[in-house]
């Protein structure tokens, strides 16, 4: 075998690999002579096919076969030869294929890249720092009694809170235009669901009124023919409901999974919860800074393999948020390219930040890990046996963990600066990604 290996680009190579003719041949004679033992055609017995007959029927194809068995078992013992660590599988090219003749092909693959990691003294984190206030357990109690509220029909004017059921129609320019109307549309005043001025010119509407209303599309909206421009809308109100909250009692609490006798038990254990959402937030964060600042910091070439496997993971993921319904085919993989990539970049310099730091998962974090995810369930003790038990879902903690070691390690380094925000502006925090 005569291997040689070319530079295309910094991460695209191109080995030329030649194989004996008589390596070829050799092994589509065994395959034939193979076949012939097996093979039914009419007027002959099993096995007594001559060897004429089977090489003009299926030589062609058993050629084809081995030749492409060949290519890949020299691709793969090249690679170890050279000492080559590919990113994908390659493509591969035939050069020359005629019997009687060397093989010779070309196999075009990418590389992991060389990470040249960035100074971390100039990555920027903001940190937020809020503090639960009494008003915010009030406002999550609040939100809580919603979700299990009842609807009662009302005769008054509308006011925030209220679920309206309406129809609408909006023009821009005076041309209708799409998604702008809808009919018997469910919606509860203040929810911020639609563009803002919208539910504000509902309140006060009473069942039966007819509403014009004008407005004007945000500049970020999604729909870029529409940013910017005002609306107006035509609105019928059909009927104005009234949320019907549920009592604090044993009964209600037991739906969110909270064995509690009394509220203050109950808010008790709110407040812890939101305490985790905190923190949790604050740490997706300041991770999104470090990411973000290791991204700016550091040109890479990514692999189009490693981007096409984060692609066909993001749209499995889509395909069971959407339950299944959605046909993994139907989602096109351009709207997941750009978080593809991302993705694999971040974990090239994670990866290249654990190797040259010799950075491990600390077993006492991991179990710590384990322990709080476990305290949110009801028999904790069933979770930690759960992890303990499975090596791929501690694995999957592990690697949390590690990559909690990197963002320490970073931030040790980096311009950290803390900034003061109410709760729900630091759960907001925590939830955007750039």
């Amino acid at each position: 075998m005569q291997v040689s290996v070319e530079t295309t680009s910094n991460i695209e190579r191109r080995m030329t690999i030649g194989v004996p003719a008589q390596e070829i041949d050799q092994a589509v004679q065994k395959r034939l002579q193979e076949t012939a033992r097996t093979v039914k055609m009419n007027g002959f017995r099993p096995g007594k096919v001559p060897m004429r007959v089977v090489k003009r029927r299926f030589g062609d194809s058993v050629r084809q076969e081995i030749v492409g068995e060949v290519m890949r078992d020299n691709y793969i013992k090249a690679l170890q030869e050279q000492d080559i660590n590919p990113a994908g599988w390659p493509k591969f090219e035939p050069k020359t294929m005629e019997e009687g003749k060397d093989l010779e092909f070309v196999a075009i693959f990418e590389v992991l890249p060389e990470v040249e990691l960035g100074d971390f003294s100039k990555i920027s984190v903001e940190k937020p720092k809020a503090e639960i206030a009494d008003k915010d357990v009030d406002t999550m109690i609040d939100n809580l009694r919603r979700q299990q509220a009842t609807m009662k029909s009302v005769k008054r004017k509308s006011k925030n809170k209220d679920v309206v059921l309406i129809d609408f129609k909006g023009t821009v320019d005076g041309e209708e235009f799409e998604g702008g109307a809808a009919e018997n549309h469910k919606l509860t005043l203040g929810s911020g669901q639609m563009i803002p001025g919208f539910e504000k010119g509902i309140v006060g509407g009473k069942a039966g009124e007819e509403l014009e209303i004008e407005v004007t599309f945000p500049e970020d909206y999604q729909n870029e023919e529409l940013a910017g421009k005002p609306a107006k809308f035509d609105i019928k109100i059909h009927e104005v409901q009234e949320p019907q909250l549920p009592e604090l009692d044993a009964e209600f609490f037991k739906k969110f999974g909270i064995d509690a006798e009394d509220e203050a038990t109950f808010r008790e254990e709110v407040q812890k919860n939101m305490e985790r959402e905190l923190k949790q937030a604050v740490s997706n964060k300041v991770k999104n800074d470090v990411v973000e600042g290791l991204l700016e910091s550091t040109e890479l070439d990514v692999p189009t393999a490693l981007v096409d496997q984060e692609i066909d993971r993001l749209r499995q993921d889509a395909v069971q948020r959407f339950g299944g319904q959605v046909d993994f085919q139907q989602l096109p993989k351009e709207i997941f390219e750009e978080q593809a990539r991302r993705r694999v970049k971040t974990g090239l310099l994670f990866q290249e930040v654990v190797k040259q730091n010799d950075l491990k998962a600390d077993p006492a974090k991991v179990d710590e890990k384990i322990q709080e995810i476990a305290s949110t369930y009801e028999q904790p003790e069933e979770v930690v046996a759960h992890f303990n038990s499975s090596p791929e879902q501690k694995q999957q903690i592990e690697s949390s963990v590690l990559e909690d070691a990197v963002v320490d390690l970073i931030l040790d380094q980096a311009k950290v600066k803390e900034k003061k925000l109410k709760y729900e502006e630091a759960i907001q925090a925590g939830q955007q990604q750039r």
